[in-house]
């Protein structure tokens, strides 16, 4: 029995329809927390994650915590990416945390940029899901994004 063309057209549409749904885009909100004017390396990040197929909403310099929460909540984003080049790594990515925690958000925050090695067991323990160093490639980027991503929705295990 054959069907009718309008029918199977019908499936294809409910068919798109479902993989779109199941397929989002991950959303991603850049920022650069306090007076830290180095925007370079998060501009480039930017690129990166735009290229992969992620959604890019960059949020520039000079935001504070809570300017951050503000547009997480705004942009129903998947995760936050914080750019830190000005030793503040210690002081400002907790404070995006914990505002997010605050807010009610459990949006992983992922921080890139100059942060030594000696710090990042404390990020990591104040809640900063990955931090990215200097040189990370485009595949580690977008391969942490996707890990805190699959993580925070319960899809994969802890990256």
């Amino acid at each position: 029995m054959h069907r009718d063309p309008r029918e199977r057209l019908w499936d294809l549409d409910r068919a798109i329809v479902c993989l779109v749904l199941h397929e989002r885009r991950i959303r991603v909100l850049l920022a650069k927390v306090g007076l830290d004017g180095h925007d370079r390396g998060l501009r480039v990040v930017a690129r990166i994650l735009r290229d992969a197929g992620f959604e890019v909403i960059f949020a520039g310099l000079r935001q504070t915590p809570e300017m951050i929460v503000a547009a997480a909540t705004q942009e129903d984003v998947d995760v936050v990416g914080v750019s830190m080049h000005n030793g503040a790594h210690l002081t400002l990515a907790p404070a995006v945390v914990h505002a997010l925690r605050d807010a009610g958000l459990s949006t992983p925050v992922v921080v890139g940029g100059i942060v030594p090695d000696v710090d990042m067991p404390r990020m990591k323990a104040e809640g900063v899901a990955v931090v990215l160093g200097p040189g990370a490639s485009n595949e580690e980027v977008i391969t942490a994004v996707r890990a805190v991503v699959d993580v925070a929705t319960g899809t994969a295990a802890e990256p």
